[in-house]
């Protein structure tokens, strides 16, 4: 449960196996409070609340895990827009990113730090095994945008460490 600017998200997900079912319910919103629930390819590892774009009005971001070796992360996030309703938060797909996705395989997190919505992996080189990297660790930092169709997490600074 966390509450930011009058506004309570609640998220559960029974995390039992491999798919699951992720619920956001809200409190606080002047207009629709119902419970969104969307399928969870793997566990919930980590809910924030945030501000990101500084509008007054808070966001919710799950990170999820998938099962396996690669224990790739994905984001389910949420805008509550004007404190009225929720709308989705779209991040593009890293396969779409060739330039920063390369080295990319799995083990990543996402963290909110800031003003800035943070993905953090590995980076492997050739012949590495999924279990045992050598490259760095790459940062890409996303700023919270609106977009054509509601929100898109933009990437605003890369990052190699």
């Amino acid at each position: 449960v966390h509450t930011l600017q009058g506004v309570t998200f609640t998220v559960t997900c029974p995390n039992s196996g491999s798919i699951n079912k992720l619920t956001i319910t809200t409190t606080g919103l002047k207009g629709d409070n119902s419970p969104i629930t969307v399928e969870a390819d793997g566990t919930v590892t980590r809910s924030e609340v945030a501000d990101l774009n500084g509008d007054g009005s808070p966001e919710i971001y799950v990170s999820v895990n998938s099962a396996g070796s690669g224990s790739y992360a994905s984001l389910t996030a949420y805008s509550a827009n004007n404190k009225k309703s929720l709308s989705e938060i779209h991040l593009p797909e890293l396969s779409e990113d060739k330039k920063h996705a390369e080295g990319y395989m799995g083990h990543d997190e996402f963290r909110v730090v800031e003003n800035t919505l943070v993905r953090r992996f590995p980076l492997y080189k050739a012949g590495d095994s999924n279990a045992k990297p050598t490259g760095k660790t790459r940062q890409l930092q996303y700023k919270l945008k609106a977009g054509e169709a509601g929100w898109l997490l933009k990437l605003d600074k890369v990052t190699d460490y």
